[in-house]
């Protein structure tokens, strides 16, 4: 609304982002040293992680934003279909069902509101972003980051992801007008970013991996809940049950993961 572009507003989040991870390290003790090994797969990392928010982003400019949460929130399905199709991981009844659950839901979500559809070109760039999103998991997963501390790796990926921002901007930016949308710009920085990566790390720490990310099921339903009440979007029946699907879909992904390990472990104790 204040006319900042995409490009600038995450600029600026990333190079927060960046500050406040850095202090955030430094505070932990932890060494900003990098092995030359780690250097090209953070810079490919990077790149991917920094399209995912900058293909998100733009979506927001051709539909409601919970809508696009909601399709970006696919990304688990997506991760299980790469490491089906690319690395054999087997691909169970349960992952078919949740793909077909979640491509139902976005087909839903796509009619839109009445006969209006949703645009095309906003569903293209958050199923982009998506995917960016969930190359970026695989990527991390399956090469030397995977040992690479939290903070440390998302330092670094944003760190080499700002470099998108600085050449799309030709290295310069546009400067922030009100003091209003500095505030904004900071909590876009530390909110999302370093709030919600110390408060993941610690629900994994305490729970587990597969409770955190059925709750993180939640982050488009808040994002559906702030846009309907803070920006009046629109939700009717027919969408209602699109983000329910994509949700459920999601939720049975991570599920059913946990359960094939689970039966995997109690096969491996009967037989002994």
């Amino acid at each position: 609304a204040a006319g900042m572009s995409v490009d600038t507003v995450l600029f600026y989040r990333y190079a927060f982002a960046v500050i406040v991870l850095g202090v955030l390290m430094k505070l932990q003790g932890q060494s900003f040293t990098l092995r030359k090994a780690d250097i090209l797969p953070l810079v490919i990392m990077g790149l991917l992680f920094s399209f995912s928010s900058l293909l998100l982003f733009m979506s927001y400019n051709y539909m409601d934003a919970g809508i696009a949460s909601t399709i970006l929130f696919v990304y688990p399905v997506m991760v299980a279909v790469i490491m089906g199709a690319f690395f054999k991981e087997k691909i169970s009844a349960i992952t078919v069902f949740s793909i077909l659950l979640a491509l139902s839901g976005i087909a839903l979500l796509y009619q839109g509101d009445g006969n209006k559809p949703l645009s095309t070109v906003g569903i293209i760039f958050v199923l982009l972003s998506s995917l960016s999103y969930a190359i970026y998991i695989v990527g991390v997963n399956r090469s030397s980051l995977k040992t690479l501390p939290t903070t440390k790796l998302t330092f670094y990926a944003i760190l080499f992801g700002l470099s998108v921002y600085i050449v799309r901007l030709n290295f310069c930016t546009e400067i922030i007008p009100s003091p209003l949308l500095w505030a904004d710009v900071l909590a876009l920085a530390i909110l999302p970013t370093a709030v919600s990566l110390i408060c993941t790390a610690l629900a994994i720490q305490s729970i587990g991996s597969t409770p955190t990310a059925i709750l993180g099921a939640l982050e488009p339903v808040t994002a559906l809940f702030f846009g309907v009440l803070l920006f009046h979007e629109k939700l009717t029946p027919r969408l209602m049950v699109g983000i329910l699907m994509i949700i459920t879909a999601v939720t049975l992904i991570i599920i059913g993961k946990s359960l094939i390990k689970k039966m995997s472990v109690l096969l491996q104790i009967s037989k002994k």
